[in-house]
């Protein structure tokens, strides 16, 4: 998916018959040399499935996770392709939730996962937001494209789009609303109808009422992938606030006769500096809005025979402190395989829950650990020299190192896909 995350979880019986869950389908960006389309991967889950989709799990809304879900003007498109394979359930976190009261904070633990409202508002918000910066970055007056922070500010301004073709899709594509479940912490999730012999524990994201952290984020931690001289590098800087909406010149219109190329030449270099402040501005508004929807991802451990499979999205250090600080934290222990979160970002893999992982260790260990990555390098962080990158390199070294690790990365133009087989006896 170059940068994006898809996975087709299959359970096989001893009836030759299977189960299939897809978790997530989108992409904000192909690697240049590869064959690979959305339609062609949605046509691969197809035939993996044998034209039956048991259910779809889509973990938050970002564009990387869920824009194969969007459907075609021609009934065609690669989100056509999965509803036609007519899944069973649609799980998605609690704020997904349709009709949600303004200001709700969640559910309160008494209600079922089916019956939830989110609260909606905030994300609309964040949306129109994100949809201000691409505006902006397509006036005809366009920020210099020399400058690679306008590329990177594309990037995330887009991936938090509303995706709404996706989200519809998602909303009706198991057809009665009762189809659809919206997952939080430590909620029951009942799937054996479907999923038989199977267990799926939801470990996050929590609910405001349970912890309000996943509207916040914390620019350094103990827990990320940095060293202790890098953490306080972070922790020195300033912050942006998310409050701060308004550009620099708002009553500027494209159409206006103004220009930085109408200038004196020797004040050029102030409309230069003035669209690097607003760039910086921007990317710090969008960047925050970022990481607070990564934090409401779903958090999914499959249990089934004597393995455990950990799917969390991009669920980051906030989302995660709750579920690493429950009742629920000792599931984590013997974990078999992790699809690594956020790509391989610096602040998705904690580095206390990676040390609950006892199945890490050398090529020698028995059973080891088994890690999966989807990302693309060069596409996300890094800015001026910031350790930052995704994915993280340190981490990486970390998982090579402690874990046999599957990396799109190393996949072929042509391919579509890896294939990793667990015994679960």
């Amino acid at each position: 998916m170059g940068f994006g995350d898809c996975f087709l979880l299959s359970f096989g019986y001893d009836d030759a018959s299977a189960r299939h869950i897809l978790i997530d389908f989108g992409s904000t960006g192909m690697p240049d040399d590869t064959k690979v389309s959305l339609d062609a991967v949605a046509a691969d889950i197809a035939l993996q499935c044998g034209g039956a989709l048991d259910i779809v799990v889509a973990t938050h809304r970002h564009k990387d996770h869920i824009s194969g879900f969007a459907t075609g003007a021609d009934g065609k498109g690669s989100g056509d392709v999965i509803r036609g394979l007519k899944p069973k359930r649609v799980i998605q976190p609690w704020t997904e939730a349709p009709d949600a009261p303004k200001g709700w904070k969640g559910p309160d633990g008494t209600k079922r996962a089916n019956a939830f409202a989110a609260y909606q508002s905030s994300l609309e918000n964040m949306h129109a937001v994100a949809q201000a910066v691409v505006d902006r970055l397509d006036r005809k007056d366009g920020f210099d494209p020399r400058w690679r922070l306008a590329d990177r500010l594309r990037f995330v301004g887009e991936d938090n789009i509303k995706n709404l073709s996706a989200v519809k899709n998602l909303m009706t594509m198991a057809g009665a609303a009762k189809n659809n479940i919206f997952v939080y912490h430590g909620c029951v999730l009942d799937l054996s109808a479907i999923l038989p012999n199977v267990t799926v524990h939801v470990l996050g994201p929590p609910t405001l009422q349970q912890s309000a952290s996943i509207k916040t984020y914390a620019k350094s931690s103990d827990d990320y992938w940095l060293k202790a001289r890098l953490l306080a590098a972070l922790a020195a800087t300033d912050n942006v606030s998310a409050n701060k909406t308004s550009m620099l010149f708002p009553d500027l219109k494209s159409t206006d006769t103004f220009r930085k190329t109408k200038l004196p030449t020797e004040m050029r270099w102030v409309a230069e500096r003035v669209d690097i402040a607003e760039q910086d501005q921007m990317l710090g508004i969008v960047t925050a809005l970022d990481n607070v929807m990564n934090n409401t991802s779903v958090i999914l451990l499959f249990e089934a025979g004597t393995k455990k499979l950990l799917f969390p999205g991009d669920a980051q250090l906030e989302n995660w402190s709750y579920a690493l600080q429950s009742d629920m934290a000792d599931l984590l222990n013997d974990v078999d395989l992790y699809k690594v979160g956020h790509h391989g970002s610096l602040n998705a893999t904690p580095k206390s829950m990676w040390k609950r992982f006892k199945k890490r260790g050398k090529t020698s260990t028995p059973e080891r650990l088994k890690t999966v990555m989807s990302t693309m390098a060069g596409k996300h962080g890094g800015k001026n020299g910031a350790p930052t990158e995704v994915p993280r390199i340190p981490l990486v070294n970390e998982l090579k190192a402690d874990s046999t690790l599957f990396n799109t990365q190393d996949l072929k133009p042509t391919q579509l896909c890896q294939t990793i087989t667990i015994n679960l006896q």
